[in-house]
């Protein structure tokens, strides 16, 4: 069986357009904001390490959502 991997939008620099930039900053912004809370009330432990991780990548796979399938305009 063969997936379609989308391997060429995967793997192409998307410059930032439109109003695209700020979106990536406030969800950088969210992200950094729910990792303090976490980093605040739960002990320092392995789980502590992988909930932040999950943040970084929740980050991460969000503004490559905008960058590989937005054109730029607002939601």
């Amino acid at each position: 069986m063969s997936y379609n991997l989308d391997l060429e939008n995967r793997f192409t620099y998307h410059p930032p357009v439109g109003d695209q930039a700020e979106r990536y900053e406030q969800i950088r912004a969210g992200g950094r904001t729910f990792a303090e809370l976490l980093a605040e009330l739960c002990p320092s432990s392995p789980e502590l390490t992988r909930a932040v991780n999950a943040v970084d990548d929740a980050v991460m796979l969000a503004n490559a959502a905008i960058a590989r399938h937005d054109n730029g305009a607002e939601g």
